[in-house]
Protein backbone atom coordinates (compact mmCIF):
# COMPACT_ATOMS: atom_id res chain seq x y z
CA UNK A 1 0.00 0.00 0.00
CA UNK A 2 1.68 3.18 -1.16
CA UNK A 3 2.66 5.60 1.97
CA UNK A 4 0.73 8.63 2.50
CA UNK A 5 2.69 11.97 1.86
CA UNK A 6 2.17 14.53 4.65
CA UNK A 7 4.31 17.37 5.56
CA UNK A 8 4.71 19.84 8.80
CA UNK A 9 4.11 23.04 9.29
CA UNK A 10 5.11 24.88 12.45
CA UNK A 11 7.54 23.32 15.22
CA UNK A 12 6.87 26.08 17.98
CA UNK A 13 3.92 23.59 19.32
CA UNK A 14 4.70 21.50 22.40
CA UNK A 15 3.28 18.44 20.29
CA UNK A 16 5.55 19.36 17.17
CA UNK A 17 9.01 17.21 17.95
CA UNK A 18 6.82 14.06 18.89
CA UNK A 19 3.68 14.44 15.84
CA UNK A 20 6.84 14.72 13.38
CA UNK A 21 9.00 11.48 14.88
CA UNK A 22 5.20 9.52 15.16
CA UNK A 23 5.25 10.13 11.38
CA UNK A 24 8.32 9.33 10.36
CA UNK A 25 8.13 6.31 12.61
CA UNK A 26 5.30 5.06 10.74
CA UNK A 27 4.95 2.76 7.69
CA UNK A 28 1.63 4.51 6.68
CA UNK A 29 3.53 7.93 6.03
CA UNK A 30 6.34 10.00 4.05
CA UNK A 31 7.10 13.26 5.59
CA UNK A 32 8.24 15.08 2.34
CA UNK A 33 9.16 17.97 4.16
CA UNK A 34 8.66 20.91 6.82
CA UNK A 35 7.81 24.55 6.99
CA UNK A 36 9.13 27.00 9.67
CA UNK A 37 9.20 30.80 8.33
CA UNK A 38 10.81 31.62 12.03
CA UNK A 39 14.50 31.94 11.39
CA UNK A 40 14.96 31.66 15.25
CA UNK A 41 12.37 28.18 15.71
CA UNK A 42 13.86 26.77 12.75
CA UNK A 43 17.49 26.67 14.13
CA UNK A 44 16.25 25.50 17.27
CA UNK A 45 14.51 22.73 15.48
CA UNK A 46 17.57 21.72 13.31
CA UNK A 47 19.28 20.80 16.59
CA UNK A 48 16.79 18.37 17.19
CA UNK A 49 17.25 14.69 16.26
CA UNK A 50 13.23 14.68 15.21
CA UNK A 51 13.62 17.23 12.71
CA UNK A 52 16.95 16.20 11.08
CA UNK A 53 17.34 14.91 7.04
CA UNK A 54 14.46 16.83 6.42
CA UNK A 55 13.45 19.07 3.56
CA UNK A 56 12.96 22.67 4.71
CA UNK A 57 10.07 24.46 2.70
CA UNK A 58 8.08 27.49 2.32
CA UNK A 59 4.54 26.64 2.54
CA UNK A 60 3.75 27.40 -0.92
CA UNK A 61 5.95 24.91 -1.77
CA UNK A 62 4.75 22.13 0.52
CA UNK A 63 1.36 22.34 -1.05
CA UNK A 64 2.71 22.12 -4.18
CA UNK A 65 4.72 18.82 -3.49
CA UNK A 66 3.10 16.34 -5.77
CA UNK A 67 0.21 13.94 -4.69
CA UNK A 68 0.46 15.50 -0.76
CA UNK A 69 -2.34 14.68 0.86
CA UNK A 70 -2.04 15.50 4.18
CA UNK A 71 -0.58 18.36 6.24
CA UNK A 72 -0.06 18.74 10.01
CA UNK A 73 0.01 22.00 11.52
CA UNK A 74 2.43 22.41 14.90
CA UNK A 75 2.67 25.84 15.08
CA UNK A 76 1.63 28.51 17.93
CA UNK A 77 -1.93 28.57 18.42
CA UNK A 78 -2.69 31.68 17.26
CA UNK A 79 -1.48 31.01 13.91
CA UNK A 80 -2.67 27.74 13.49
CA UNK A 81 -6.28 28.32 11.81
CA UNK A 82 -4.68 30.42 8.79
CA UNK A 83 -2.34 27.76 8.17
CA UNK A 84 -5.09 25.20 8.59
CA UNK A 85 -7.89 27.05 6.07
CA UNK A 86 -5.08 27.42 3.67
CA UNK A 87 -4.76 23.60 3.87
CA UNK A 88 -8.17 22.77 3.37
CA UNK A 89 -8.11 25.46 0.53
CA UNK A 90 -5.72 23.44 -1.24
CA UNK A 91 -7.45 20.13 -1.13
CA UNK A 92 -5.32 18.68 1.70
CA UNK A 93 -6.39 16.85 4.71
CA UNK A 94 -5.23 18.41 8.10
CA UNK A 95 -4.30 17.19 11.37
CA UNK A 96 -4.77 20.30 13.51
CA UNK A 97 -3.03 20.73 16.93
CA UNK A 98 -4.92 22.09 19.92
CA UNK A 99 -6.24 23.90 20.84
CA UNK A 100 -8.18 25.20 17.35
CA UNK A 101 -7.31 29.06 18.02
CA UNK A 102 -9.12 31.50 19.17
CA UNK A 103 -11.59 32.29 16.26
CA UNK A 104 -14.52 29.99 16.87
CA UNK A 105 -16.34 31.64 13.43
CA UNK A 106 -13.24 31.30 11.29
CA UNK A 107 -13.05 27.59 12.80
CA UNK A 108 -16.68 26.95 12.27
CA UNK A 109 -15.76 28.24 8.34
CA UNK A 110 -12.65 25.79 8.33
CA UNK A 111 -14.84 22.77 9.47
CA UNK A 112 -17.75 23.68 6.98
CA UNK A 113 -15.11 24.45 4.05
CA UNK A 114 -13.67 20.87 4.98
CA UNK A 115 -16.58 18.74 5.08
CA UNK A 116 -18.01 20.24 1.80
CA UNK A 117 -14.54 18.94 0.20
CA UNK A 118 -15.17 15.37 1.82
CA UNK A 119 -11.57 16.32 4.10
CA UNK A 120 -10.79 15.39 7.26
CA UNK A 121 -9.67 17.88 10.08
CA UNK A 122 -8.07 15.57 12.85
CA UNK A 123 -7.52 17.88 16.27
CA UNK A 124 -4.49 16.94 18.37
CA UNK A 125 -6.52 16.25 21.82
CA UNK A 126 -4.23 13.61 22.88
CA UNK A 127 -6.42 11.79 24.82
CA UNK A 128 -8.63 10.36 23.01
CA UNK A 129 -6.67 6.90 21.83
CA UNK A 130 -5.70 6.53 24.83
CA UNK A 131 -6.73 2.92 26.22
CA UNK A 132 -7.64 3.72 29.65
CA UNK A 133 -9.96 6.41 28.05
CA UNK A 134 -11.27 4.31 25.60
CA UNK A 135 -12.54 1.66 27.78
CA UNK A 136 -14.22 4.82 30.10
CA UNK A 137 -15.80 5.95 27.05
CA UNK A 138 -17.13 2.03 26.39
CA UNK A 139 -18.59 1.39 30.04
CA UNK A 140 -20.35 5.00 29.97
CA UNK A 141 -22.10 3.83 26.52
CA UNK A 142 -23.03 0.39 27.18
CA UNK A 143 -24.58 1.97 30.80
CA UNK A 144 -22.12 -0.08 32.83
CA UNK A 145 -21.89 2.80 35.14
CA UNK A 146 -25.78 3.73 34.92
CA UNK A 147 -26.52 7.35 34.30
CA UNK A 148 -23.26 9.47 34.93
CA UNK A 149 -23.63 12.56 37.57
CA UNK A 150 -20.60 13.73 38.22
CA UNK A 151 -17.00 14.00 36.37
CA UNK A 152 -14.03 15.93 38.03
CA UNK A 153 -10.86 16.14 35.90
CA UNK A 154 -7.29 17.48 36.71
CA UNK A 155 -4.67 18.46 34.80
CA UNK A 156 -1.50 20.42 35.56
CA UNK A 157 2.26 20.77 35.84
CA UNK A 158 4.90 23.25 36.39
CA UNK A 159 5.41 26.05 33.77
CA UNK A 160 8.54 27.51 33.55
CA UNK A 161 9.45 31.69 33.40
CA UNK A 162 9.59 31.59 29.78
CA UNK A 163 6.72 29.12 28.77
CA UNK A 164 4.80 31.11 31.25
CA UNK A 165 5.34 34.45 29.23
CA UNK A 166 4.21 32.37 26.42
CA UNK A 167 1.20 31.20 27.86
CA UNK A 168 0.58 34.56 29.41
CA UNK A 169 -0.12 35.96 25.13
CA UNK A 170 -3.43 34.02 25.44
CA UNK A 171 -6.06 35.24 27.45
CA UNK A 172 -7.33 31.33 28.24
CA UNK A 173 -4.98 31.43 30.14
CA UNK A 174 -4.05 27.40 31.62
CA UNK A 175 -7.48 26.06 31.00
CA UNK A 176 -6.88 27.27 27.21
CA UNK A 177 -3.33 25.07 27.11
CA UNK A 178 -4.10 22.02 28.75
CA UNK A 179 -7.48 21.55 30.42
CA UNK A 180 -8.75 21.62 26.85
CA UNK A 181 -7.68 18.33 26.45
CA UNK A 182 -9.93 17.08 29.30
CA UNK A 183 -13.10 19.23 28.12
CA UNK A 184 -12.59 17.18 25.15
CA UNK A 185 -13.09 14.21 26.82
CA UNK A 186 -15.99 15.88 28.92
CA UNK A 187 -17.91 16.84 25.94
CA UNK A 188 -17.52 13.53 24.57
CA UNK A 189 -18.99 11.60 27.21
CA UNK A 190 -21.45 14.03 28.60
CA UNK A 191 -22.32 16.27 25.82
CA UNK A 192 -22.15 20.08 25.60
CA UNK A 193 -23.20 21.55 28.68
CA UNK A 194 -25.99 23.78 29.48
CA UNK A 195 -23.58 26.62 31.76
CA UNK A 196 -19.99 26.78 31.70
CA UNK A 197 -18.73 29.08 35.04
CA UNK A 198 -15.21 29.52 34.67
CA UNK A 199 -13.16 30.11 37.83
CA UNK A 200 -9.20 31.85 37.67
CA UNK A 201 -6.84 33.05 39.89
CA UNK A 202 -2.51 34.65 39.01
CA UNK A 203 -1.12 33.06 41.96
CA UNK A 204 2.85 32.37 40.60
CA UNK A 205 5.35 34.80 41.75
CA UNK A 206 6.44 35.27 38.07
CA UNK A 207 5.90 38.62 36.73
CA UNK A 208 3.22 37.85 33.85
CA UNK A 209 -0.32 37.77 33.75
CA UNK A 210 -0.99 34.25 32.99
CA UNK A 211 -4.32 33.26 34.61
CA UNK A 212 -2.80 30.29 36.44
CA UNK A 213 -4.65 28.41 38.47
CA UNK A 214 -8.06 27.88 36.52
CA UNK A 215 -11.79 25.38 37.73
CA UNK A 216 -14.26 24.85 34.98
CA UNK A 217 -17.45 24.19 36.09
CA UNK A 218 -19.90 22.26 33.25
CA UNK A 219 -23.59 21.98 34.20
CA UNK A 220 -26.21 19.43 32.88
CA UNK A 221 -29.77 18.91 33.40
CA UNK A 222 -28.45 15.31 35.94
CA UNK A 223 -25.08 15.85 35.67
CA UNK A 224 -21.77 18.30 37.02
CA UNK A 225 -18.50 18.08 35.70
CA UNK A 226 -14.94 20.26 36.52
CA UNK A 227 -12.15 20.48 34.87
CA UNK A 228 -8.82 21.92 36.97
CA UNK A 229 -5.85 22.97 35.48
CA UNK A 230 -3.09 25.35 37.38
CA UNK A 231 0.52 25.83 35.99
CA UNK A 232 2.35 25.44 39.49
CA UNK A 233 1.51 21.64 40.73
CA UNK A 234 4.40 19.96 41.59
CA UNK A 235 4.72 16.49 40.03
CA UNK A 236 1.33 17.61 38.21
CA UNK A 237 1.36 14.52 36.00
CA UNK A 238 1.55 12.20 38.12
CA UNK A 239 -2.41 13.29 39.77
CA UNK A 240 -3.53 14.15 36.68
CA UNK A 241 -6.90 11.99 36.62
CA UNK A 242 -10.67 11.72 35.38
CA UNK A 243 -13.02 10.07 37.90
CA UNK A 244 -16.70 9.64 36.36
CA UNK A 245 -19.59 8.86 38.61
CA UNK A 246 -22.47 7.09 37.49
CA UNK A 247 -25.59 5.54 39.53
CA UNK A 248 -24.40 1.98 39.15
CA UNK A 249 -20.12 2.59 39.03
CA UNK A 250 -17.41 5.03 39.17
CA UNK A 251 -14.59 4.71 37.15
CA UNK A 252 -11.25 6.38 38.25
CA UNK A 253 -8.07 6.72 36.14
CA UNK A 254 -4.63 7.97 37.49
CA UNK A 255 -2.58 9.07 36.26
CA UNK A 256 -3.74 9.59 32.76
CA UNK A 257 -0.63 9.78 30.57
CA UNK A 258 0.61 6.62 30.71
CA UNK A 259 -1.96 4.53 33.27
CA UNK A 260 -0.68 0.89 34.11
CA UNK A 261 -4.78 0.09 35.63
CA UNK A 262 -8.46 1.87 35.96
CA UNK A 263 -9.76 1.44 39.21
CA UNK A 264 -13.73 0.46 38.77
CA UNK A 265 -16.54 0.16 41.52
CA UNK A 266 -19.80 -1.48 40.43
CA UNK A 267 -22.66 -1.78 42.08
CA UNK A 268 -23.44 -5.43 40.31
CA UNK A 269 -21.52 -7.40 38.08
CA UNK A 270 -21.80 -7.11 34.39
CA UNK A 271 -20.13 -9.65 32.28
CA UNK A 272 -16.72 -9.88 32.80
CA UNK A 273 -16.56 -7.04 35.75
CA UNK A 274 -17.17 -7.85 38.91
CA UNK A 275 -19.39 -6.36 41.88
CA UNK A 276 -17.50 -4.01 44.36
CA UNK A 277 -13.72 -2.48 43.02
CA UNK A 278 -11.37 -3.65 40.85
CA UNK A 279 -8.30 -2.39 39.00
CA UNK A 280 -8.92 -3.56 35.26
CA UNK A 281 -5.04 -3.89 33.41
CA UNK A 282 -4.29 -1.63 30.06
CA UNK A 283 -2.30 -2.09 27.68
CA UNK A 284 1.15 0.09 27.00
CA UNK A 285 0.22 3.44 25.39
CA UNK A 286 2.84 5.71 23.27
CA UNK A 287 1.59 8.86 22.49
CA UNK A 288 0.27 10.33 19.28
CA UNK A 289 0.23 6.46 17.61
CA UNK A 290 -2.81 5.76 17.31
CA UNK A 291 -3.66 9.33 16.26
CA UNK A 292 -1.37 8.73 13.38
CA UNK A 293 -3.30 5.14 12.57
CA UNK A 294 -6.81 6.58 12.60
CA UNK A 295 -5.21 9.33 10.48
CA UNK A 296 -4.36 7.25 7.70
CA UNK A 297 -7.23 5.04 7.58
CA UNK A 298 -9.44 7.68 7.51
CA UNK A 299 -7.23 9.16 4.32
CA UNK A 300 -7.48 6.14 2.94
CA UNK A 301 -11.23 6.02 3.12
CA UNK A 302 -11.07 2.69 5.14
CA UNK A 303 -13.04 4.26 7.95
CA UNK A 304 -15.07 7.33 9.14
CA UNK A 305 -13.66 9.59 11.85
CA UNK A 306 -15.10 8.86 14.84
CA UNK A 307 -14.69 12.57 15.92
CA UNK A 308 -17.47 14.78 14.00
CA UNK A 309 -17.07 18.41 13.06
CA UNK A 310 -19.91 19.23 15.35
CA UNK A 311 -18.12 17.63 18.37
CA UNK A 312 -14.57 19.49 17.44
CA UNK A 313 -16.94 22.77 17.33
CA UNK A 314 -18.57 22.09 20.58
CA UNK A 315 -15.64 21.62 22.18
CA UNK A 316 -13.79 24.37 21.21
CA UNK A 317 -16.56 26.72 22.27
CA UNK A 318 -16.89 25.12 25.67
CA UNK A 319 -12.79 25.91 25.66
CA UNK A 320 -13.16 29.42 25.37
CA UNK A 321 -16.11 29.64 27.67
CA UNK A 322 -14.27 27.39 30.42
CA UNK A 323 -11.19 29.90 29.76
CA UNK A 324 -13.20 32.82 30.44
CA UNK A 325 -12.84 33.52 26.13
CA UNK A 326 -15.21 35.63 24.11
CA UNK A 327 -16.80 33.23 21.58
CA UNK A 328 -18.18 35.25 18.76
CA UNK A 329 -15.16 36.38 17.21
Amino acid sequence: MAKIRIGQIGTAHGHAAGKLSTYRKSSDYDVVGIVEPDLKLRQQAESQSEFRDLPWMTVEQLLNVPDLQAVAIETEPRFLLSHAENCIDAGKHVHLDKPAGESLIQFRRILDAASRRHLCVQMGYMYRYNPAIVLMKDLVRKGILGEPFEMHCVMSKVVDSASRLKHAEYAGGMMFELGCHLIDVVVDVLGTPERVDPYYRHVGSDRDTLRDNMLAVFGYPKAIATVKSSAQEVDGGSRRHIVICGTEGTVHIQPLDSPKTVRMTLSKERGKYLKGQQEVAMSPFERYVGDAADFAKVIRAEKMFDWSPMHDLAVQETVLRASGCPIDQ
